[in-house]
């Protein structure tokens, strides 16, 4: 059973998810029957540490204190990508694992668990923007770049931010049940469970090509996408053979004629669902899926959420005259 809880810190610490991690495990909920931990902060250098925010937190424990934790949470701070970290860091993490405790990392703090070797041959995840370095700087670590958090046992490993949350709160329905998890949630005003991962906040505008020979081809399709479209009528657009243009096509681009294709047209689909009014079958029709069952399918498949979950989630409040 959980118990005891502590947070580690280095040099440019954020604040909001070390805050996360205090409200979720910190905060004294004994009056409404909820459990409470031993929850301290913990600082693997300085006493005092500047915060990413520019102020400083003071601590009242050393790495020491990481030998009596339950779950020890690593948070996010400056440079974490790039850094160095404290060998008596690592090897209290290790330690920690090995006796049974559970590391939980939030964002960029996941390369202190790279950095300690927790991430080897092991599914985990950060922040959408950090993903392809965590998985360079750590080639043995399995990077899931399109989820919210990962649960590997020992280890869990959180996306940005508010992922902190989701994971917290899937450690609390862990450990003491979906109903102390519900209630924690509705105290903190979030949902208990998000639907869909990363995947929906990632940033993918529509790329502007580079390619010397298929170039032209790529910007009709954009341009068309609510039309039937095979790779046979491409090819002769481009004027090449199916089998040559395929060919360049995966040289140029990366992917399949298919496959950038549906990509585009979910792209469009998450534009017309944030900026416009138009219903699901109409974004359907003008982004070339057709009907409002197969916009769903891929939507669904690629992003992890329906369209209309992910319009409520963009679109903003509806103003009342």
């Amino acid at each position: 059973m959980l118990k005891n809880v502590a947070t580690v810190l280095l040099e440019g610490v954020h604040p909001f998810e070390l805050g996360v991690l205090g409200e979720v495990f910190g905060l004294d909920r004994s009056d409404d029957g909820m459990p409470v931990y031993d929850f301290a902060v913990v600082s693997a250098t300085h006493r005092t540490l500047a915060t990413h925010a520019g102020y400083s937190i003071t601590t009242h424990h050393g790495l020491e204190r990481l030998d009596a934790a339950d779950l020890i949470a690593v948070p996010t701070g400056g440079e974490y990508p790039t850094r160095d970290y404290p060998e008596d860091l690592l090897t209290a993490l290790r330690r920690a694992v090995d006796r049974g405790a559970r590391v939980l990392s939030v964002c960029t703090g996941a390369f202190v668990l790279g950095a300690a070797g927790l991430l080897d041959g092991r599914r985990c995840t950060t922040h959408w923007r950090h993903a392809e370095a965590l998985a360079n700087r750590y080639p043995h670590a399995v990077v899931d770049a399109d989820v919210l958090y990962v649960d590997e046992g020992s280890i869990i490993t959180s996306a940005g931010t508010a992922a902190a949350i989701d994971a917290s709160i899937h450690v609390l329905r862990q450990e003491h049940g979906p109903e102390i998890a519900n209630h924690v949630a509705r105290r903190m005003v979030v949902p208990p469970h998000r639907d869909g991962g990363q995947a929906q906040y990632i940033e993918r505008p529509l790329p502007r090509t580079r390619c010397d020979t298929v170039g032209e081809v790529l910007g009709w399709m954009e341009r068309h996408l609510d039309r039937e479209m095979s790779v046979d009528q491409l090819a002769a657009r481009a004027h090449m053979s199916t089998r040559t243009f395929a060919r360049r096509f995966q040289q140029e681009t990366g992917t399949t004629p298919y496959r950038w294709l549906l990509r585009q047209r979910v792209l469009l689909s998450q534009e017309l669902l944030e900026s416009t009014d138009e219903t699901v079958d109409a974004i359907a029709s003008r982004s070339g899926f057709g009907n409002a069952a197969a916009l769903r399918h891929h939507f669904l498949r690629t992003l992890g959420t329906t369209p209309n979950a992910y319009r409520r989630t963009f679109r903003g409040p509806v103003a009342v005259g």
